[in-house]
């Protein structure tokens, strides 16, 4: 009986869209959110309304990743604990990163033939929706930089510059958040700490 109920309970922590079968990562996320939110008292209340959309695994570097998405609305909610749940998700899923980023809408430029008389907003760009994933990628670490490389071929790399001080914790990670930009945005980045000064 008690079975039924915590299948009931963990299937209610992700929501996808038209009601999708969830796979076997999508399965094993939620049951560790449902874990986490029944088991550890101090993230209990927090996590009680929380949900995430889909989850999607990775090749990146040595390790696999796991991308979790988060309904945009749920977002900031989850920034405020998300160094905590990353933590607590690499301790469940051995051996993978993971990383949190937002569901967001792009809206493709004709969007005002349309939707005559709408603009479209600046936050449903592509540029601008590639930029808050770039953002989300690394957080809670800081973007301090970034250079765009245009090589000969015509190719670009983006090289991307984060916070010299979150290094440690970090830097094992590079390759993967290289592989996950790639695999969402289809555009090659590097990531990077600024050179110190001597």
């Amino acid at each position: 009986m008690s079975k039924g109920k915590s299948e009931v309970n963990y299937q209610k922590k992700i929501y996808k869209a038209g009601g999708a079968p969830l796979t076997e990562i999508e399965e094993l996320v939620a049951r560790v959110l449902q874990e986490l939110e029944v088991d550890n008292s101090d993230l209990s209340a927090e996590l009680r309304d929380l949900s995430i959309c889909s989850v999607k695994e990775v090749e990146g570097g040595a390790k696999k990743a796991v991308v979790i998405f988060v309904p945009y609305h749920l977002h900031k909610r989850f920034l405020k604990l998300q160094s905590r749940l990353i933590r607590e998700f690499e301790k469940k899923i051995a051996g993978k990163h993971v990383v949190f980023i937002a569901q967001r809408t792009i809206l493709s430029t004709a969007f005002k033939r349309q939707k005559p008389g709408q603009i479209r907003p600046r936050s449903r760009t592509l540029t601008s929706v590639h930029n808050a994933i770039l953002e989300d990628l690394v957080y809670p670490t800081q973007i301090v930089g970034k250079r765009v490389r245009v090589r000969t071929d015509n190719s670009k790399l983006l090289k991307v510059y984060l916070d010299p001080k979150d290094a440690r914790d970090v830097e094992t990670k590079l390759k993967t958040f290289s592989s996950v930009y790639k695999k969402l945005t289809n555009k090659t980045v590097e990531f990077l700490f600024p050179p110190q000064d001597e």
